[in-house]
């Protein structure tokens, strides 16, 4: 809407001009010439061989140069620099000459004292009524703060850049040293047991991150094996210290009474002692040892709080081994453990796991895989081979994906079908 003059009906004839008023009738006052000398923006004309005729005062100012020494004496080009030139003759004169007009183009000014001018360049050219090309009119509009502020994107993206290579370059230092504490709390390989075949498999949840899980097997004398899978509660360092202790515990309690009630006994006592007065730490674990006897194997073992291990036969039954009455390991003073006992005939293989494999999500209601589910499966696997068996529950967690949430430790011990006998290494 136009702002008054005058009197009108908004105001009354004789009242005093507003500011806007003064301003607007400063602006008509000014000349054309006026305008175009002191525009905010740099002003130039140049014939078709890129004389300047014409350059306003803004421009010149920037540049540092007055107008007898351009005007009729000075090129367009010779007020770039030797990159500007090079682009001028590469790209903006072409793209004018095809277009007969240019916008925003970044150039280089360069100044009387060697300087540098940042500058947007924008060029129409000038036909007469045939068509023919009179003159060059040129805006140049300075971008020395754009600039500042590119170079400035420009420094903090190189800083952010290098920041995030360090941060990559620190994680993996940091996986690398975690899977090597992670390998150091878990047997490099299983030992061979004679007359029986062995698998392991330990998924990590997150390679940022020390788990919980583990699991070992190591021979008592020259007939008879112990084996303990089990999990602490927590993750990280602290997580890893309850590891590393609970397994010299179990193997050093073995070493001494290798019965699986007293193994976890003496577990609870080191780590209820341990824990008891500052942050409470326990585990969940299955201790347990097997005996060749003939053509078998017979197992005894104990849980503290762990989910029961699972029996697989050469018939395709599959059934969970009880172990009622045993709590979380170190919790308590005291803990009541109760052994069970079964016997692993040609074929059978006994399965012990974390409840990361029972707990994964599954599905799109995100339901927990379960007890049933890991039953039904072992069922309707075509073999029992302890390796074959670890194999077979490697590519279920595998096919979990994000629904695989916690680190999940595997042990398989199984009797061969074709066992040697262990005296005389006969098959039987």
């Amino acid at each position: 809407m136009m702002c008054p003059i005058g009197p009108g009906p908004d105001r009354p004839e004789g009242e005093e001009a507003t500011s806007t008023d003064a301003a607007f009738t400063a602006l008509l006052e000014d000349s054309a010439e006026e305008l175009y000398e002191s525009a905010p923006c740099g002003y130039l004309s140049t014939l078709m061989d890129g004389t300047i005729a014409k350059i306003n005062t803004t421009l010149l100012t920037w540049l540092g140069r007055s107008r007898d020494e351009v005007v009729g004496r000075m090129r367009f080009m010779d007020l770039l620099t030797a990159g500007g030139r090079i682009y001028h003759d590469t790209h903006f004169a072409p793209l004018l000459n095809m277009q007969g007009s240019i916008s925003g183009i970044a150039l280089d000014l360069r100044t009387a004292d060697g300087g540098r001018l940042p500058a947007l360049v924008s060029s129409v050219t000038k036909t007469d009524s045939g068509g023919r090309p009179l003159l060059i009119r040129t805006t140049v509009f300075d971008a020395g703060a754009r600039r500042s502020y590119e170079q400035e994107l420009l420094r903090e993206r190189r800083v952010a850049e290098e920041a995030r290579r360090q941060v990559e370059e620190d994680r993996a230092r940091l996986q690398e040293a975690l899977a090597v504490l992670q390998s150091s709390l878990l047997p490099a390989a299983l030992p061979p047991v004679p007359g029986m075949e062995a698998a392991s498999h330990y998924h990590t949840a997150s390679p940022d991150r020390l788990g919980g899980d583990f699991y070992d097997l190591f021979p008592l004398d020259g007939t008879r094996w112990a084996f303990f899978l089990g999990d602490v509660c927590g993750k990280g360092p602290q997580a890893a210290a309850v590891t590393s202790l609970t397994r010299y515990t179990l193997r050093a309690a073995a070493l001494h009474d290798p019965d699986p009630v007293a193994a976890l006994t003496t577990l609870n006592t080191v780590l209820h002692e341990r824990y008891a007065m500052g942050d409470p730490r326990y585990c969940t674990t299955v201790f347990g040892v097997l005996e060749p006897v003939g053509d078998k194997v017979k197992v005894e073992l104990a849980s503290g709080g762990h989910p029961p291990a699972l029996v697989l036969r050469q018939d395709g039954r599959a059934d969970y081994l009880p172990t009622p009455g045993g709590l979380l390991v170190g919790i308590l003073p005291t803990a009541p453990f109760t052994s069970a006992r079964t016997v692993l005939a040609a074929g059978d293989t006994l399965l012990l796991y974390t409840d990361g494999l029972t707990e994964a999500r599954i599905g799109e209601k995100r339901e927990l895989f379960g007890d049933e589910a890991l039953r039904d499966f072992a069922k309707g696997l075509p073999h029992t081979g302890a390796q074959q068996v670890v194999t077979a529950l490697t590519g279920l967690l595998n096919s979990f994906g994000d629904g695989l949430d916690d680190d999940t430790a595997l042990l398989a011990l199984g009797v061969p079908t074709n066992r040697p006998h262990p005296a005389n290494g006969t098959p039987t």
